[in-house]
């Protein structure tokens, strides 16, 4: 499905230059992605068994806060046993399974614990013991791994932030509100947004590998989540609500009943043994450490690429094209990065430029990789972001209240070689016309001006 081929990256004839995205005129592609590549390929052949060790140390910082904040969160509610809970789950998340799951140890770890193939996926058993949260990993596994990595913020990518709190943005009321409602989604986001939307992105593909039918007007890129079940089908006309692709029963019987009884329920059991209220104690911190998590979660994932100075597409690319790494870039931004507790502390998402040019290395590759990354996209002219996490979230909720919007890279500007039309929808036909005509624009525009060189050097 990629399309053509032109070396030109300028704006077609009649095209006036906009100064925001002169970057863009004369950037190099193709050496970009050469950089890149090399710096990619001498970092994972550097990996080894200290990559292992690392992440070993990581699981015992993340399960000695598992122990303290279990140990204790019977007692009585307290912020220690709270806050040690929230970060052994956000820890076994965003750098335990994140990196596991990506494939970061598949080629140095001789224990197979941290493989992609099977961790935290299979039965209900790994998935209590590997990573047990309220998403179901192979849906995760889908949405993220595959359709967020591959298809970053275009139409197509289940995490943009702009399109997703599309309601909040248009909504009719003060701003204080709009923040209230911010606060709220940030401390419940991933049993009302994150695993329902997941696990509708794993219903579409197993939909598709059974030849069953995904349309357009089925709105298979909108967010299907609590709210659509229980406000948007009383509230928006029937168009606008996307397909049924699941029931109720099935979510909580797949995906967060087991989380809901066997972490809230069923784990904090062994407090009866002290007395009725200490077993209430133990799930009241389990509970408020679930809401302190989101919060943490939200703070440092939702942020990784939203802002007014982040870009959004039309089309999309093919994966690994020189256009590819360049979204990547512009489509992520960095926290600060450095030592180990400040990246344990951000999930290790602070180095999410990194994550998405190099999805499959190591969490150590990604501390080694951020300087040298931000000197070739210095040299390119390529923009890197690094900023505070707390800049990023003001920019983020900025996004999400309709203050501000991202911006759209221009299709003019795009390389037709490197765009691709995804398979899947009728809207992708529709897309492969654009991406057709706008490649016939290129050409005639780079044919032009081959001609006025001629005419003007005789």
């Amino acid at each position: 499905n990629a399309l053509g081929s032109t070396e030109s990256t300028r704006p077609p004839s009649g095209y006036e230059e906009d100064p925001q995205f002169s970057w863009v005129y004369d950037l190099d592609y193709d050496a970009f992605k050469k950089d890149v590549l090399a710096l990619g390929k001498e970092l994972e052949r550097e990996q080894g068994e200290n990559d292992v060790e690392h992440i070993k140390k990581i699981c015992r910082w993340s399960n000695m806060f598992g122990v303290l904040g279990l140990s204790t969160m019977w007692m009585g509610l307290n912020p220690v046993s709270i806050a040690a809970i929230s970060l052994w789950k956000f820890s076994r998340w965003t750098t335990i399974a994140h990196h596991t799951l990506h494939g970061g140890y598949n080629r140095v770890d001789e224990s197979k614990f941290f493989n992609s193939q099977g961790f935290a996926a299979g039965s209900v058993i790994k998935r209590s013991t590997d990573w047990f949260d309220w998403m179901l990993p192979e849906a995760w596994n889908v949405e993220h791994n595959n359709l967020h990595h591959y298809r970053l913020s275009e139409e197509d990518d289940p995490d943009v932030v702009e399109r997703n709190t599309r309601f909040l943005r248009e909504l009719n009321a003060p701003h204080p509100l709009k923040y209230a409602l911010v606060g709220f989604f940030m401390a419940t986001w991933k049993w009302l947004y994150y695993a329902p939307n997941t696990y509708k992105e794993l219903k579409i593909v197993q939909m598709k590998k059974e030849q069953q039918p995904v349309t357009a007007n089925m709105l298979p890129t909108e967010p299907f989540t609590l709210k659509t079940f229980f406000v948007d089908r009383h509230l928006l006309p029937k168009e606008e609500v996307p397909h049924t692709w699941y029931t109720l029963p099935d979510l909580f019987k797949n995906v967060m009943g087991p989380y809901l009884v066997g972490h809230f329920f069923l784990l904090p059991l062994p407090a009866l043994a002290i007395s009725p209220e200490a077993y209430q104690n133990a799930v009241l911190s389990l509970v408020l450490a679930d809401m302190l998590t989101n919060v943490h979660a939200f703070i440092t994932i939702v942020t990784n690429h939203a802002g007014d100075d982040m870009y959004k597409f039309s089309s999309g690319c093919t994966p690994n094209s020189p256009t590819f790494f360049v979204r990547q870039v512009i489509s992520s931004v960095n926290f600060k990065t450095g030592s180990d507790w400040n990246d344990f502390m951000h999930g290790w998402l602070n180095y999410q430029v990194e994550h998405h040019v190099w999805p499959s290395l190591s969490a150590l590759s990604y501390q080694k990789a951020a300087p040298r990354l931000k000197e070739i996209c210095n040299r390119h002219g390529v923009p890197y972001v690094q900023e505070s996490v707390w800049k990023r979230l003001q920019k983020t909720v900025d996004i999400m209240v309709g203050k501000t919007s991202m911006i759209d890279f221009p299709p003019e500007l795009e390389r037709p070689q490197d765009l691709k039309a995804w398979g899947g929808t009728e809207s992708a036909q529709a897309q492969r016309e654009v991406l057709e005509e706008l490649q016939r624009e290129r050409d005639a525009a780079v044919a032009a001006r081959a001609q006025a060189e001629i005419a003007a050097s005789r």
